[in-house]
């Protein structure tokens, strides 16, 4: 079962984020196999870290939960709060995958909160620049809650065009980067 875990950052939660970083690289380095995108949202001001987006595939909503809530930052009060969703993989890659490589353009992430009947169930135009793309669903994976995308585009504003704007209760765009240890 495939997961969306968005960590978001608690306010002067910086440093603290900072000290625990090499903890939290040893706590996803435990996840690689399962990882299919990670990575942090990043502030438009000065391009600090706001959040960590996780996409992976875990065998059921326990053991996602156990992911989500046993990070070393969530342990230490990193996180304001935890966005956790079932999640559906339509491009069938991983970041790693993505042609258009870790480093070339803006990355965005673009995440679409809705109810009723799903909207943007399909890949859309521009697939070339969707890094990962897909529906937010409900434990048992039947109802849609919205869509995650993370998409490589000139500005937020085109970005957050991969979404129908009408059929969400707010569209948000964070900018973020690929994750992980560097090297």
């Amino acid at each position: 079962m495939e997961f969306f875990c968005y960590h978001r950052d608690r306010s002067g939660s910086l440093p603290l984020r900072h000290e625990l970083l090499e903890r939290h690289w040893s706590y996803m380095d435990g996840y690689a196999k399962e990882m299919t995108a990670r990575g942090p949202t990043l502030s438009d001001a000065d391009g600090d870290p706001t959040g960590s987006v996780h996409i992976l595939d875990l065998p059921d909503p326990a053991a996602a939960r156990a992911f989500a809530f046993d990070e070393p930052g969530y342990q230490a009060g990193v996180y304001r709060d935890v966005l956790l969703r079932r999640w559906r993989n339509l491009l069938g890659r991983t970041m790693w995958d993505f042609p258009g490589g870790p480093t070339v353009g803006d990355r965005y992430l673009v995440l679409g909160l809705g109810a009723g009947p799903g909207a943007d169930l399909a890949v859309p135009p521009g697939r070339d620049e969707l890094i990962a793309y897909g529906p937010l669903l409900s434990d048992d994976g039947a109802t849609w809650l919205g869509t995650a995308a993370l998409v490589r585009a000139p500005d937020p504003d085109t970005a957050r065009a991969c979404l129908t704007p009408d059929r969400y209760a707010g569209i948000e765009v964070h900018h973020w980067q690929f994750g992980g240890r560097p090297t």
